[in-house]
């Protein structure tokens, strides 16, 4: 597990946390700090049991934390997911779509299914969850909505990635326009966009040393890491976020900036 930074300067006690994909890699890490900071986190994951195995391993450090297994890639389990939720919970201050499907595939060889479980799980899972939360977020008067986009689609591209950078280019539509419609409940909505992240799902890019080239080619020397994703989400969920909403913040070590990016070829 990683490690939780020593200062965590935000205060989430009492309030409830949902985290989309957060078993492993960038969500991992995003549960990890909220629930360091004193926040009820519930995981919502396809892998159900490494899922709850992450809980087990938070509540046997004093925090608190509690499993769901879902498919977010079918509209009706996420509505359970939402009514369970309520039942359980009664309130959710914070909602965080981390959860991601990028499989590496070359445009010609994208499939009705790759391409229509893409758009689920990274889009439309977006819209069902948003939706499932607003009787919560509008009984408590305020709600907050975070989202893993990335760069890969709204700044960038990525050989084999097209069905997932149009994904992710439509969650920042998404983002700036429910935070508008949203705004007069009192809901903020924002992202974060993570460049190469070291998690298992670089598996998909290929060898250790395409991640090192990768690397090599970030202006700060060294890949992100989970925890640098998971302290921007911390950010925005807090109060001294109050009065941030439709915005995405990016978080690469600056490798979106050069015009040209050598070494990569």
């Amino acid at each position: 597990m990683p490690s939780v930074p020593s200062s965590v300067c935000c205060n989430f006690n009492d309030r409830v946390v949902l985290v989309t994909g957060g078993a492993q890699g960038i969500g991992q890490a995003i549960v990890q700090q909220f629930a360091a900071a004193g926040a009820q986190v519930v995981i919502a994951d396809l892998r159900g049991e490494q899922a709850e195995a992450l809980a087990a391993e938070l509540r046997a450090r004093g925090w608190q934390a509690s499993a769901e297994a879902v498919d977010l890639a079918q509209p009706e389990a996420i509505a359970a997911l939402m009514r369970h939720l309520e039942a359980t919970h009664g309130r959710l201050d914070v909602l965080v779509h981390n959860a991601g499907y990028f499989p590496l595939t070359d445009f010609a060889e994208i499939t009705p299914t790759v391409l229509q479980r893409t758009l689920d799980v990274n889009l439309s899972a977006l819209f069902w969850l948003t939706q499932g939360a607003l009787p919560l977020f509008t009984r408590q008067g305020h709600g907050c909505l975070l989202v893993t986009s990335s760069v890969t689609g709204p700044r960038v591209a990525y050989p084999g990635l097209t069905h997932y950078a149009a994904a992710k280019a439509g969650v920042n539509g998404f983002i700036r326009a429910a935070a508008l419609e949203l705004a007069p409940l009192k809901v903020r909505v924002n992202g974060v966009e993570p460049g190469m992240i070291r998690t298992p799902a670089m598996d998909n890019l290929g060898d250790a040393v395409l991640s090192a080239r990768i690397a090599a080619a970030v202006p700060l020397g060294r890949l992100g890491e989970p925890d640098d994703i998971a302290s921007a989400m911390l950010f925005l969920a807090s109060d001294a976020a109050g009065y941030i909403t439709g915005q995405t913040i990016v978080v690469d070590g600056g490798a979106t900036l050069p015009e040209v990016t050598v070494g990569l070829g």
